[in-house]
């Protein structure tokens, strides 16, 4: 089969169109061949650093859509055919990949499958970070990093859709006015984001901040938050030191802090997942949710995927484009439309 590999860390060119061997599932996994494999910051982050490598050579890549290719021993409600998207742990970058049954998820009526390579990542994400984690109100006020990318333009979504005030926070003018079309009633570009925040609020501060870029970031949503206001941190996108807090950042506004990464909940906890991930997927079958697909490469062009956005170019979700026979479903996907290779708008973070 075709596959993309890393066989040393570096910048996109390290990227390496190779043929490897077809993978055989085993006991609870089944194997998919692949549509659509998404493209995200976790990839260029193992591309660069290692970021969750296990060891060399490495096929990249956490989540795809396709059909069911074959099933291991023990999988029960999951059938050769079978049109699926997979939360995987690597490999993605595959004409075939494999994945945990656990993490493998049957489409929900109305969406192909190009839409649906950009659900397992980042609608559960966004979803536990504002419900699961976050415990957003009706009335409450959010902040977003990132607002133009993945997880921000569902976020964004999810929040308005809660009965929140939402502002978002992104790192230019182009990114500004496409979070604004995605549920963000006010957008912050660049720093001084915590200090418009507060102006914004009357200086009272943010209920709910969500931060994947820690180090300077994270201290400033820390401060951005109101009173029994709360901070989720889902990455380290800067690649700072892990934060630390304690008392004297926590007590004087009676504020807390919880953590979310959904690539550790799939390890510690897949059923509970499972379970989130059914409940985020409604909200894109229902119509709360959409997620653009702004950007799209045939597989063997990684490596531009990668430029593009580690360029912090792009907005929304980018793609490679893995199988052969996906015609029907680029029509069926209501929201598909033709590849957009130079985007306009931002991404990532």
């Amino acid at each position: 089969m075709r596959a993309v590999q890393l066989h040393e860390f570096g910048g996109p060119d390290v990227l390496r169109a190779v043929t490897a061997d077809v993978p055989e599932p085993g006991h609870g996994q089944v194997t998919i061949d692949v549509a659509y494999t998404g493209v995200n910051f976790a990839d260029l982050k193992a591309r660069a650093e290692g970021y969750r490598v296990p060891r060399l050579p490495f096929v990249p890549g956490l989540e795809v859509s396709g059909r069911v290719r074959a099933v291991g021993a023990g999988v029960a409600g999951l059938a050769v055919g079978q049109q699926v998207a997979a939360l995987t742990a690597g490999g993605a970058y595959a004409e075939v990949a494999l994945a945990e049954a656990t993490t493998t998820f049957p489409l929900p009526p109305g969406v192909g499958l190009r839409t649906a390579a950009t659900l397992p990542t980042v609608l559960p994400t966004a979803h536990a970070l504002l419900h699961e984690v976050g415990r957003v109100r009706a009335g409450e006020t959010v902040l977003v990093q990132g607002a133009a990318g993945g997880v921000g333009t569902v976020a964004g979504q999810l929040a308005k859709a809660a009965g929140a005030r939402v502002f978002g926070v992104v790192s230019g003018a182009a990114k500004a006015a496409y979070a604004r079309e995605h549920g963000y009633d006010e957008v912050f570009v660049g720093d001084g984001f915590a200090e418009a925040a507060r102006a914004a609020t009357g200086g009272r501060g943010v209920d709910l901040v969500l931060d994947p870029v820690g180090g300077d970031t994270f201290r400033a949503g820390l401060a951005a938050l109101a009173v029994f206001g709360r901070l989720v941190s889902f990455g380290n996108a800067s690649s700072a030191e892990p934060w630390r807090l304690g008392q004297a950042e926590l007590y004087p506004g009676a504020r807390s802090v919880a953590g979310f990464s959904i690539l550790t909940l799939a390890q510690t906890a897949p059923e509970v997942l499972r379970e989130l991930a059914g409940r985020a997927f409604r909200t894109v079958a229902d119509g709360t949710v959409a997620l653009p697909v702004t950007a799209e490469f045939p597989l063997a062009e990684a490596a531009r995927a990668h430029e593009l956005m580690g360029g912090r170019t792009t907005t929304g979700k980018l793609l490679l484009r893995v199988g052969e026979a996906i015609g029907a479903d680029r029509v069926h996907d209501g929201r598909a439309h033709g590849d957009q290779r130079q985007p306009t708008t931002t991404g990532g973070n």
